[in-house]
């Protein structure tokens, strides 16, 4: 719960008649992450193929041919069956199958979709002829003229001017049959041996001309009713290939999905084998298990071929190897505030998981500056709902569900401390003191809490050297002993300064902040004393004294802006009484309290607090946590725990 899963590094040397069943096995438990051997491959003849890069793709191709049919059906791909089959589908064997399905599909898909071209086309058309259906002319005798050449359609008033002026040099009649303020229905035409330039202008003007295709004639309104007659009997079409596409659907449902889970199980195999060392009678098998389970998975791969070797390399925190995956199991309760840490960075293998200090820390702040019974029960309510998926509107935020629930109770619990409910401060009696009246007390202790915080994040970090081994890191680094010691001596000089009766000389903590800051300050010199390495200083004694001084400087600045953030802790607890005061002010501008002006305005601003206010907390939140907290013991930058998968995600093991 405090370091991420322990893990061991697993090696396989795996006979090649064994190597379905094996992979089979690794892939299947969900706790071996697999790491790319291939190129340990030996006894391959240059310019050989990869037979399992082969199968890989041939899989592939399959997957994506079956997903185009069963989007095509309507369908939905099922649950992976439970049973595991011993070997792998026969890539010939299904591929005609979904030839003839996919031939099936296609022909009627085809059809379907040049029936709904065609009724695009059609209903557009008659979109185009509503305008001039009133107009009693026949559109055929114009189209089909000898010596005119004429456009119907519909031109931008605006336009009708430059229109005009483009055809000043040749013969033409520009009729307007109907306007309304921005457009107008127009008839241009002209002797046809000038159509190329009549084409032009009405292009430059933005003349839409009106298509009408073949083998409709009459007048607009005559035309309008043929088109919809074809209409009608396009729908008929496309009611029947949906007929067709339902019975497809009923006749191949079960069948399509058995295979596609079939052939997508092969494909995630084959992509896994294809990353293995290929030796002569043998496959090399690397990766990494996570060590509890690592009993139960060389006992599976045993039972399963007698003959597999199992070498097993155990792996301590403080390994310098760094490629060590690291895996955070927690309860579901804990998901929600691993998911906030693995936002900010996965933890490194050797590296303590604040996933259990997120889930006390982060609430506790967010409560502390959002204290408010009944907006907190609000909240909370609202996490419920995240978490029960009920609202398919809400269901992409589920993950967000757990921290909301937690952060609403801890501020409802903090509104019967304060008093505070829905902004009234006189219906419940706080339990501790209400922060709008006590705003200097309040004040001090976000302070002290942060201070609290701060050490405790000094403390982790000198933990975290401790277990890495990084002895110059531990005693010399600005979060380390040196730096925790500067801190406290810092805050020491303070205390004694101004509290008369402070049992420590101030001279002692003088004296800790120099040994401690000259610790600091000329870190890189003790860390390499400490290592034996030489030069001690690399630059010049006057740049290292400059650049020393101001990291020196840089690290006292830290100190004092992290310590004064926390003070923002105590102030978005005033602020929210003071909003909330403010809220009643302007409910008063409305009526007195019986009226419903009044309550309307206590409603909105109810909803406004615990939505625009409530979201700024926990931004704020969110940045002591990471910026304050985390900087002084995690570092993050782990490769994150990905298990070998040759099993659909959702098949249960």
């Amino acid at each position: 719960m405090f370091y991420p899963q322990e893990m061991t590094e697993i090696e396989l040397i795996v006979p090649a008649k064994d190597i379905v069943a094996v992979t089979k096995v690794l892939g299947g438990r969900g706790f071996f992450q697999q790491t790319d051997s291939n190129y340990l491959s030996s006894e391959i003849k240059q310019g050989s193929t990869n037979v399992w890069q082969e199968k890989a793709v041939a899989y592939a191709g399959l997957e994506r041919r079956l997903q185009n049919i069963i989007q095509t059906l309507g369908l939905n791909e099922g649950i992976s069956p439970s049973a595991e089959s011993e070997t792998m589908v026969d890539i010939e064997g299904v591929r005609p199958t979904i030839e003839q399905i996919e031939l099936e599909v296609k022909k009627v898909s085809d059809q379907l979709g040049a029936e709904n071209k065609r009724l695009e086309q059609l209903q557009s058309i008659i979109k185009q002829l509503e305008p001039v259906a009133d107009i009693e002319f026949d559109l055929g005798a114009i189209r089909n003229s000898h010596f005119m050449y004429s456009i119907l359609g519909i031109i931008p008033l605006a336009n009708i001017d430059r229109l005009h002026s483009s055809l000043t040099h040749i013969p033409f009649v520009l009729l307007t049959l109907r306007q309304d303020n921005h457009e107008a229905v127009v008839w241009l035409a002209g002797a046809k041996n000038n159509h190329d330039v009549l084409e032009r202008a009405a292009r430059s003007a933005y003349l839409n001309a009106m298509s009408v295709p073949d083998g409709y004639k009459g007048t607009p309104t005559e035309i309008i009713a043929s088109l919809q007659a074809s209409i009608k009997t396009i729908q008929q079409n496309i009611e029947a290939q949906k007929q067709e596409i339902t019975r497809l659907n009923k006749k191949h449902e079960k069948q399509l999905q058995g295979i596609i889970w079939d052939v997508r199980s092969a494909r995630m195999l084959a992509d896994a084998v294809v990353r293995y060392g290929r030796l002569k009678y043998t496959y090399l098998v690397v990766g990494w298990a996570i060590t509890a389970k690592l009993t139960e998975l060389t006992e599976r791969i045993q039972r399963i071929s007698k003959e597999t070797l199992v070498e097993t390399y155990p792996t301590t925190r403080n390994s310098v190897n760094q490629n060590v995956p690291s895996s955070l199991d927690h309860p579901g309760i804990m998901r929600p505030f691993q998911m906030l840490v693995t936002t900010f960075g996965q933890p490194r293998y050797g590296e303590l998981d604040p996933t259990l200090l997120m889930m006390i820390m982060f609430p506790f702040l967010f409560g502390a500056m959002f204290g408010d019974a009944g907006q907190g029960i609000v909240l909370a309510l609202l996490g419920w709902l995240l978490i029960s998926k009920k609202v398919k509107a809400l269901r992409g935020m589920a993950s967000l569900g757990g921290v909301i629930l937690a952060c609403g109770l801890v501020a409802t619990v903090f509104g019967f401390l304060y008093g505070s409910f829905f902004g009234f401060e006189d219906v419940i009696q706080p339990i501790w003191m209400s922060p709008v009246k006590n705003i200097l007390t309040i004040l001090m202790i976000a302070i002290v809490a942060g201070v609290i915080l701060l050490s405790l994040g000094f403390i982790l970090g000198i933990i975290n050297s401790w277990t890495a081994r990084n002895w110059s890191k531990l005693l010399f680094d600005h979060a380390g002993i040196s730096g925790l010691v500067l801190y406290w001596s810092l805050l020491g000089i303070g205390a004694s300064a101004f509290l008369p009766n402070f049992p420590v000389p101030q001279v002692v903590f003088i004296v800790l902040a120099a040994v401690a800051g000259a610790g600091v300050m000329f870190s890189e010199i003790w860390k390499h004393l400490l290592e034996g390495h030489r030069p001690l200083i690399e630059d010049s004694i006057g740049i290292y004294a400059i650049q020393a001084f101001f990291e020196a400087f840089e690290t006292l600045i830290s100190y004092l802006s992290n310590s004064l953030s926390y003070v923002r802790v105590g102030a978005f607890a005033v602020a929210h009484g003071g909003l909330s005061a403010a809220i009643f002010i302007l409910a008063g501008l409305f009526g007195p309290s019986t009226s419903i002006g009044y309550w309307l305005v206590i409603i909105g601003g109810n909803i406004f607090i615990i939505g625009f206010e409530g979201l700024i907390v926990g931004i704020q939140t969110m940045r002591l946590s990471y910026y304050e907290f985390f900087s002084k013991f995690f570092t993050g930058g782990g490769m994150k725990y990905e298990p070998m998968s040759v099993r659909p995600a959702n098949e249960v093991d």
